[in-house]
């Protein structure tokens, strides 16, 4: 959630309401200095509001709780013994985030998690555990069974010597052990690993490419020497109405990489759950993005190593544990709970000042003091880029530039990015002030200050201390921290980046992966902000982690603008809902394809497509009012546009039951519904519309998991003509679908077919996402194994 939890918001609108007038005025026009004062000023006086934010964040603990890891190791244990060996894995990752660190528990609850590892064929990650637990202290009674899963694995991986070397070690503790009769279970296995050892010996696998896949041709890319993280290709202009942009400095071709840029800073959203059991429980047994992604370089987690002071951040090494620590975590870490009830974007400004340091953020802040109108709207001066430059805008004249005049993906060019601190509603600026405001009093309060203000050196820190609050009000330094953070929470509203990852729906275990785009986390990216938007972009944006990369959609003419679409895309909805959607960024679009809706004579295509036809002919119903007519005047039939939105929801609650269905395996019984749900369809919506497509898409998922898959490829088609007609031939949707089909065309052996759908799908996704996608990857692995195929086969097919 970017802004903070609904009752935190609440208390705050209450409170503006009940302030004098005069206040209320203060407050609307002060700029983020006087608005931090009149906050700390109001916060102290206001006791019961700084009570109620504790209370309200009692509802997010971030604490360890060994009781709630003695559960969550239960629960571990029950679905291993289920053989549900995925969701005993992050069971296992919950219960070792809520032991105390160097705790026996907690070397068996790495132990455990390495079963479940061994299970799933993760036998790197596997002794990455059994490491883990050693180093922790695992009881000496219990290791012959960890020795035995570690000479397993080592096995599995051909490292034969290294496997040979731990059962040696095996035998001499079982040999020293008096009772034997409890390891004759494992000698038993002891003696059928050493078999193995013995065949893998006399027949050694051939060596596997160290590559692990297959690597697609490497992207030509010369950077910027005047723009960090982009290419050769675009120069940086300014001007009145467009402000900072990216031009196209030469010809461009579609897939050819425009930007590439690590976020300055990024915050992992907690997400939505993901149902690992029913039934309701004493701890939350979900697993939400907080614990499937590393909560510093957004890698997906197998095997989380947990913080040492909080349940909370979750990281894929001990090295990104470690270099978060040493950034932002050991400040951020005792605040988990009031950083998850006041928003992501609370957290991404307080993770921004950290990264920055307080030397630059108090530079800044300064600098805005100084009668600097142009950090407050820095397109107001527009001034050539041949003039003298103001403060923070370099040689250039842009601003965001070093003297230098380049324009860096640095705390300087996010300093600048605009705050719209005059269009943002009074209501609105009031949350963000007293939200910051009383996250810096907290900080104050828990003697993180100087954590903050980098007056130790990382060598004098563990863990963050706490302290008694000395005072009612703010340091001056902790103001200045204070105003900048202001000045992000306002800049995120128009700048804040989504990170998105495609995330799998369902358990991913069947033949045909379905994949929906989710917001995995939120970001800062200079450069990346740097490009206007389009309801008709000429981009496409990417991410890998905390990169984004921007590639050309389409053709680029030199001079051209380089264009990002910010979210409502003209494929997708109608002009006035792109409109409403696109106030939030303080501006009007006036793109080609919005002036085209906007004239009175032109209908939108979305609107055309996704209408509701007649009950009687299927003719399309029209209307702006609350009654639709048939557009067929012989028929003349009308309908409450109520009604048929009606219709329209229980259909889409059917086609979730359906789902369900699919979900516990009842795949017969989900056809069914799917097939008298797209009979239904067929009398009150377009033959074009999105939900026909979508039925059909989900038709091809169920014949897939029952290996039917002519009939699978029958069904996808049907959709990929319906995404095509809403989103294009080229587009990255209709990537997706092909992908989908080449999937059920190589499985069902369909030689020819799969070919020529797998060369489509390269050709849409690699303009996407580049040839170095997981996605091509795939697509090429599959198109290798075809081509070697028998020729006969590949004749009759």
């Amino acid at each position: 959630m970017a802004l903070p939890v609904a009752e935190w918001q609440g208390r705050t609108a209450r409170l503006w309401a009940a302030l004098d007038p005069t206040l209320r005025e203060r407050l609307a026009a002060a700029s983020l200095h006087d608005a931090v004062r009149l906050g700390c000023d109001l916060l102290r006086t206001e006791k019961e509001e700084e009570a109620a934010l504790v209370q309200l964040c009692h509802r997010a603990p971030t604490d360890k709780k060994p009781e709630a890891a003695s559960w969550y190791r239960e629960q571990g244990n029950r679905e291993f013994k289920r053989g549900q060996y995925q969701a005993a894995l992050r069971l296992y990752s919950k219960a070792a985030s809520h032991e105390l660190p160097g705790s026996p528990e907690v070397s068996v609850c790495f132990a455990n998690r390495s079963a479940a590892l061994l299970h799933l064929g993760h036998f790197e990650v596997c002794l990455e555990d059994i490491a883990r637990a050693e180093s922790h202290g695992y009881p000496d009674r219990l290791l012959p069974k960890v020795l035995l899963r570690k000479a397993e694995c080592l096995l599995c991986l051909g490292r034969l010597q290294d496997a040979q070397d731990i059962l040696r070690v095996l035998e001499s503790k079982i040999a020293l052990d008096g009772v034997m009769t409890t390891h004759l279970t494992r000698l038993k296995k002891l003696s059928q690993l050493k078999v193995k050892l013995g065949e893998k010996e006399k027949c050694p696998e051939p060596a596997r490419d160290a590559r692990g896949g297959i690597q697609g041709e490497p992207e030509i890319w010369e950077e910027n020497n005047r723009i960090s993280g982009a290419s050769s290709s675009l120069s940086l202009s300014f001007d009145a109405e467009r402000g900072r942009h990216l031009v196209a400095s030469q010809d461009i071709v579609p897939g050819q990489s425009l930007v590439k840029e690590e976020a300055f800073v990024s915050v992992l959203c907690p997400g939505e759950s993901l149902p690992l059991q029913d039934g309701d429980t004493a701890w939350d047994t979900r697993a939400t993005s907080a614990d499937l992604y590393c909560h510093r370089c957004l890698r997906q987690l197998l095997a989380s190593v947990p913080c040492q002071g909080c349940s909370y951040a979750k990281y894929c090494s001990q090295d990104c544990a470690d270099v978060a620590w040493q950034q932002y975590h050991r400040t951020e870490c005792s605040l988990g709970a009031l950083l998850l009830t006041l928003g992501v974007f609370c957290h991404v400004a307080l993770r921004t000042v950290l990264l920055a340091g307080f030397a630059e953020v108090s530079r800044l802040v300064a600098g805005s003091h100084c009668g600097n109108k142009n950090l407050q709207n820095p397109e107001a001066s527009c001034k050539p880029l041949s003039e003298a430059a103001d403060a923070g805008a370099g040689s250039s004249g842009v601003p965001g530039c070093d003297s230098s005049g380049r324009y860096q993906s640095s705390y300087q060019a996010l300093f600048h990015l605009l705050p719209h601190t005059e269009q943002h509603s009074p209501e609105h600026k009031f949350l963000c002030t007293l939200s910051v405001v009383a996250l810096c009093k907290q900080l104050q309060a828990a003697g993180l200050e100087a954590a903050v203000l980098s007056q130790e050196s990382p060598q004098q820190w563990s863990k963050p201390k706490t302290c008694e609050k000395t005072s009612d009000g703010l340091s001056p330094e902790l103001k200045t921290v204070a105003e900048a953070m202001l000045r992000h929470v306002l800049q995120l509203q128009c700048n804040a980046q989504a990170i998105t990852v495609m995330q799998e729906l369902g358990p991913g275990d069947g033949a045909v992966v379905d994949k929906k785009p989710v917001r995995l986390a939120t970001a800062f990216f200079p450069v990346l902000s740097l490009l206007n938007h389009s309801c008709c972009p000429n981009t496409s944006v990417s991410f890998s982690g905390t990169a984004a990369t921007v590639r050309a959609a389409q053709p680029i003419s030199s001079g051209q603008e380089v264009l990002h679409c910010y979210g409502p895309h003209w494929c997708r909805m109608r002009v006035a809902e792109r409109q409403q959607l696109l106030s939030q960024y303080f501006f009007e679009c006036r793109c080609p394809a919005c002036l085209e809706e906007l004239d009175s004579g032109v209908k939108s295509v979305v609107s055309i497509r996704n209408s509701f036809c007649c009950p009687k002919c299927q003719a399309q119903m029209q209307g702006e009012e609350d009654t639709l007519c048939c557009s067929n005047e012989a028929c003349a039939t009308s309908a409450s546009r109520d009604h048929l939105s009606g219709r329209l929801q229980d259909l889409q609650q059917q086609i979730r039951k359906a789902l369900d269905l699919l979900r516990v395996g009842k795949a017969d019984q989900a056809i069914k519904m799917l097939l008298k749900c797209q009979m239904d369809a067929r009398t009150f919506l377009s033959p074009e519309h999105l939900l026909m497509g979508e039925m059909e898409d989900h038709l091809a998922q169920v014949y897939a998991t029952l290996g039917k898959w002519q009939e699978a490829a029958r069904h996808l088609k049907k959709s990929i003509e319906i995404v095509e007609m809403h989103h294009g031939p080229s587009s990255v949707e209709t990537g997706h679908e092909l992908f989908k089909l080449a999937q059920i065309l190589f499985n069902g052996f369909s030689v020819s077919e799969a070919l020529s759908t797998i060369q489509r799908a390269e050709g849409i996704l690699s303009v996407h996402f580049g040839p170095q996608s997981a996605q091509i990857q795939e697509l090429q692995e599959m198109k290798a194994c075809l081509s070697e195929l028998p020729r006969n086969i590949l004749q009759r097919t």
